[in-house]
């Protein structure tokens, strides 16, 4: 019997991004197991009339085009995804989380490959932000469970309450945090590997609740291009673009990324900051506010909502947060503050004002 929560959370992505008799809907599905809420979505969107065609985009075909394809064909956008999203109105991605499996080790030049294949997807996601209204659904799967010892069910159940949540409500409470954003002139992260700078005067801080991206739970701005100083540590693994990174260091001068370290995929991280003179910057500054999204994952979509967790994104920045930063790129990359945390608990603080104090989550309002 399929869960009545895929029905409630089709009908609450319908409803966000206002589907009606005009609208043409483009729904792209990455796994199997992304099927039940893709089911329900069709049936949500033709009941009010909606236009919908759906579209397959394997992960697990990258690995074979990144070792078979030449630099020109890896940066070239997938045509159908191209013409989906210029023909929508309203898109929909239904990304079920797949930890990479192929080896990828073996492939000759993988770091300019990958950055290849990442500027071919900058160009349709832009076209997806620009032109449609969207959303991104990030669902767990029982092999990344596994893969992290958590039960499925823990993962599922942290999903819909992360994507089902009462929005209004958080609304008011989330509201504060923007504020001190739009009205701060620096941020500051530091923990015992961490000591970053971020100038944010001028920007906005922006609320994402329920609107586009599932789970969700985020307040961000865009740090002023030139402001970004010192140094931060992403303790632990990460997956992105099928790759695996284990503690990332990074280095800001200026704004600009000055040195790249790890103890995995040091590599493939300096090519994807490489992709273009935008990929150097910081285009996001996100603070996680969902107290339902509570265990790490290590997947950047889903742990960049956690309450007590910081994030940045190199690369494109968002118009509305008032930045200004271009890329094909936009590479979300998770600090974990919390005093769970593997590199110790962390301090990020707006003006001096902290939202975490030494692994502690002090915010009035948010718990």
């Amino acid at each position: 019997m399929t869960d009545q929560r895929w029905a409630q959370l089709a009908d609450h992505i319908a409803t966000r991004l206002e589907v009606t008799a005009d609208s043409r809907v483009s729904i792209f599905v990455n796994d199997a197991a992304a099927l039940p809420g893709a089911h329900a979505l069709i049936q949500a969107v033709t009941q009010r009339g909606a236009a919908v065609q759906t579209v397959y985009t394997s992960e697990f075909a990258e690995a074979d085009a990144l070792a078979a394809y030449d630099l020109d064909q890896l940066a070239a956008p997938a045509p159908v995804e191209r013409a989906a999203m210029e023909w929508s109105t309203v898109h929909v991605s239904l990304r079920a989380m797949l930890w990479p499996e192929a080896d990828t080790s073996s492939i000759v030049d993988l770091p300019q490959r990958l950055a290849a294949l990442r500027t071919a997807k900058g160009v349709v996601s832009t076209l997806r932000w620009q032109g449609t209204r969207w959303a991104v659904v990030r669902i767990p799967t029982p092999d990344w469970a596994a893969r992290i010892n958590v039960p499925a069910e823990t993962l599922l159940n942290e999903f819909f309450a992360g994507a089902l949540d009462d929005w209004d409500a958080n609304r008011k409470l989330w509201q504060p945090v923007a504020d001190a954003l739009t009205d701060g002139a620096e941020v500051t992260i530091t923990s015992a590997d961490t000591d970053l700078t971020l100038g944010i005067a001028g920007r906005r801080g922006v609320l994402f609740a329920g609107d586009a991206n599932l789970p969700d739970g985020e307040v961000a701005t865009a740090p002023v291009d030139n402001q970004v100083d010192g140094h931060i540590t992403f303790a632990g693994t990460a997956i992105f673009a099928g790759q695996v990174f284990e503690d990332l260091r990074l280095e800001f001068a200026a704004g600009q990324v000055v040195d790249v370290r790890a103890t995995r995929g040091a590599d493939v991280a300096r090519a994807l900051i490489d992709t273009d003179e935008g990929s150097h910057r910081v285009g996001e500054l996100g603070i996680g506010v969902s107290s339902a999204v509570r265990q790490w994952t290590g997947d950047l979509f889903i742990d960049e909502k956690i309450l007590g967790t910081v994030h940045l994104a190199l690369g494109r920045a968002y118009p509305e947060c008032g930045g200004v930063n271009q890329s094909s790129l936009h590479w979300d990359i998770v600090k974990d503050l919390r005093s769970t945390a593997p590199g110790g608990g962390g301090t990020l603080a707006i003006d001096g004002t902290p939202i975490v104090d030494r692994g502690h989550v002090v915010w009035p309002g948010l718990s």
